[in-house]
């Protein structure tokens, strides 16, 4: 799922293409990609884009007479530009927002339809898509501390609940963990005043730095390579793989759509953390620490 820094690059990419144009057609391809009407996609034609935004994980078109398009591309959605004229991509296509400048698509691949498009009228509709979550690029220390500890959660389960913190999915949870060298199962409360301001600055940093380099990377075109699994993360999606830091093998936590990767040697004292599958297959002769997997 595209999270803080993909987002925040798309909106910098669409900024020049789109602000202060006019839409001249918005198509939808898959009825079940558009989740709210109110108002209509008819009512939205010819009104120009007044302002982008980030709601969470949402992308917001701000148009003309408090209109708003919020998108959420949810796993496998995408956006893609496409020059005026050129033909955009037949089956993975499931809306299209027409410029004079050229066409915004929302893609999504795979079979499962989860991203979608809410069309809606005012900021109280909008406001309703805010989860609450702190914008830590935007928190001073204290209150990172404060709602970090507000629930006594895994960091893993606290940094990617839109409820907490804005913004932050499972990977850059991996990335953020990894560089404050913190267990993803370490519990919120019981971190000492070091831990939180080791995991508040690696926060910022991560989210910082890698929004710099995939902005670096688009340049003056369109992000086409979003992705969860990028050339250079530490440890998401890097399972085997030798930590950058240490050498010593990436380990994960198995889930049923996703896992948590971290680095035994780095954050958690060699100590293997169990993974609910293969623990549970393997039970006493599960390694304990990552110098068993020699």
């Amino acid at each position: 799922m595209p999270e803080f820094p993909d987002i925040a690059v798309y909106l910098d990419c669409l900024a020049p293409r789109v602000l202060g144009r006019p839409l001249e057609r918005l198509t939808f391809r898959n009825p079940f990609v558009l989740r709210s009407v109110a108002p209509a996609p008819a009512e939205l034609v010819g009104s120009a884009v007044t302002g982008l935004r980030r709601v969470g994980k949402r992308i917001v078109l701000a148009l003309e007479h408090d209109r708003f398009v919020v998108i959420h591309l949810m796993i496998a959605g995408r956006l893609r530009w496409h020059a005026a004229g050129a033909k955009p991509p037949g089956k993975l296509a499931l809306a299209l927002f027409e410029f004079s400048t050229g066409t915004l698509v929302l893609t999504e691949a795979g079979t499962t339809r989860r991203a979608s498009v809410h069309l809606v009228q005012g900021q109280a509709a909008l406001s309703e898509f805010d989860r609450g979550g702190l914008e830590v690029l935007d928190a001073r220390p204290d209150a990172f501390e404060a709602r970090l500890v507000s629930q006594n959660h895994t960091l893993k389960r606290a940094l990617t609940d839109p409820r907490l913190f804005s913004g932050i999915g499972n990977a850059y949870s991996d990335e953020i963990l990894h560089r404050a060298r913190l267990s993803p199962l370490a519990l919120t409360r019981k971190l000492g005043p070091d831990e939180v301001r080791r995991l508040f600055d690696a926060t910022r940093v991560t989210l910082l730095e890698w929004t710099e380099r995939l902005r670096a990377e688009a340049g003056e075109g369109f992000p086409d390579k979003v992705t969860a699994f990028r050339e250079g993360m530490a440890v998401h999606g890097r399972y085997g793989k030798p930590c950058p830091d240490c050498g010593a093998p990436v380990q994960r936590i198995r889930y049923v759509a996703n896992e948590t990767n971290y680095c035994a040697r780095c954050q958690t004292g060699g100590r293997l953390l169990a993974d609910r599958a293969m623990s549970r297959i393997l039970r006493e002769d599960w390694p304990r620490s990552v110098d068993d997997l020699d």
